[in-house]
């Protein structure tokens, strides 16, 4: 008779569980994504600690469903609360994802000052550091006071017992990579030990009403590692975003079951830890070159925030028959688009010369509104001709050459005109919903051989 099998094949994208490998997973479609891990016993999931933690189900009234301010807990960081939603939500599961070095365990660490400083109850978990590594970086950052307490610890039947014996309000788990669990055999870090990790502190979390935040480690590819059902569990997915040569941060929220995903917030990298930056136009336009060709000033929006920014273009002739297209901070696809507007709808041959273009600072924007940046920087380049310093660019191109409209114009307007600029290149549909603005110019296109003529 045959012998069962103990292991199975699981997707380390999607969580698709197959009794033999295969080269694509079904699910999802990703290549060399399967695993072998072993299979997890149901009875013994059912008895993992933390399943008596949920109180039983009772069904009831959304009128009988009180929400109280006290709900959310705020951090004390305003780009940090912009983020999550105007503070942190009691009971919630928070996973913040980041490359290697960016700053996670950084602003973790500090929020967790915070919290301790305004009365809060907070654990901080580590499963990578010691306890004097955490001790020499909470020097850096300052002193320490109120009840934050710190754990090295790995196993996750030891953490959920400290957790149900101390009952704090916050609990910082760094990293979830580095947990496990006794009666999974895999290794961890594996797709079996990440999901029953995370399956335990969500249970803890909805259970005790306490808030939870995961760090999780990044691809290459950067996203989280581990199986995507993970980002499915917790509540938000913040991805911690920058350069780590560049000193300033990104925090940007790809999933919020309790505000906004359109947010993000700015911090600086310092000595003394990380440091929120109010006006982010201004700091990112800072050290931009006065009279140089190919550089614009264009304008998105990210939530409700309108941020200035610097777009940079250099178009070359090409030494090949095939020239060459490079993107950085913006879709490279959106880019050989506009080329090709330029090309038929403007008689520019592109095709002879190579194209590169930036978005100054590493930042990575995708919003239509910057397409018509994009294309006056491309011929600001071509005819070596620089684009007046004091303008602000934004308006979307369509493929017949139009130049369409955005949203929250007023927004983008006023931002400009608080940081000293004189004139503006934007649709011409969005003039007739603007007020109060004096102290700029407005020039308004239909399409995009009128904002060229500007030039």
């Amino acid at each position: 008779m045959a012998k069962a099998k103990n292991t199975a094949f699981f997707c380390k994208e999607c969580g698709y569980e197959s009794a033999k490998w295969m080269g694509q997973c079904p699910a999802c479609g990703v290549w060399n994504s399967m695993v072998e891990e072993p299979i997890v016993k149901k009875e013994t999931v059912s008895r993992k600690p933390g399943g008596g933690l949920r109180p039983s189900a009772k069904p009831v009234k959304l009128d009988e469903v009180s929400i109280r301010e006290e709900d959310r807990i705020t951090t004390g960081y305003r780009e940090l609360d912009r983020v999550l939603g105007s503070g942190i939500v009691a009971g919630s599961l928070v996973l913040v994802g980041g490359d290697p070095g960016i700053g996670k365990s950084t602003l973790l660490l500090q929020v967790c000052r915070r919290l301790a400083a305004d009365g809060h109850k907070v654990l901080y978990i580590s499963g990578e550091e010691s306890l004097k590594q955490i001790k020499l970086r909470a020097a850096r950052i300052g002193a320490i006071s109120g009840e934050l307490y710190f754990l090295c610890e790995t196993n996750l039947d030891d953490i959920s017992s400290a957790i149900q014996e101390m009952k704090p309000e916050v609990v910082i788990i760094d990293s979830i990579q580095t947990m496990y669990r006794e009666d999974v055999s895999s290794a961890p870090g594996s797709v079996s030990q990440v999901r029953e990790s995370t399956n335990i502190l969500l249970q803890i979390a909805k259970g005790m009403g306490v808030t939870v935040f995961i760090v999780g480690h990044v691809t290459k590819e950067g996203v989280v590692a581990g199986p995507r059902v993970l980002e499915h569990m917790v509540d938000t997915v913040l991805y911690f975003e920058g350069e780590r040569n560049l000193s300033y941060r990104v925090l940007r929220a790809v999933k919020n079951r309790f505000g906004s995903t359109n947010e993000i917030g700015v911090f600086e990298m310092q000595q003394e830890g990380l440091v929120e930056v109010e006006n982010p136009s201004e700091y990112m336009l800072s050290g931009r070159p006065e009279e140089a060709s190919g550089a614009v000033v264009a304008c998105s929006i990210e939530g409700t925030r309108p941020i200035l920014l610097e777009v940079q273009a250099l178009v070359t002739q090409t030494n090949f028959g095939l020239p060459r297209r490079t993107a950085a901070g913006t879709d490279y696809n959106r880019v050989n688009l506009l080329m090709a507007v330029l090309e038929k709808r403007c008689h520019y041959e592109m095709s002879r010369y190579d194209a590169y273009v930036n978005i100054a600072g590493g930042v990575k924007m995708h919003e239509p509104a910057l397409d018509l940046a994009i294309v006056l920087a491309l011929i600001s380049s071509l005819k070596d001709k620089p684009v007046n310093p004091k303008t602000v660019i934004f308006g979307e191109v369509g493929l017949s050459g139009e130049v369409r409209a955005v949203s929250m114009a007023e927004q983008r307007v006023n931002e400009a005109i608080k940081l000293g600029f004189e004139s503006c290149i934007l649709p011409r549909v969005c003039l007739a919903k603007l007020k109060n603005t004096e102290g700029i110019t407005l020039h308004g296109v239909s399409n995009v051989r009128e904002a060229i003529a500007l030039l």
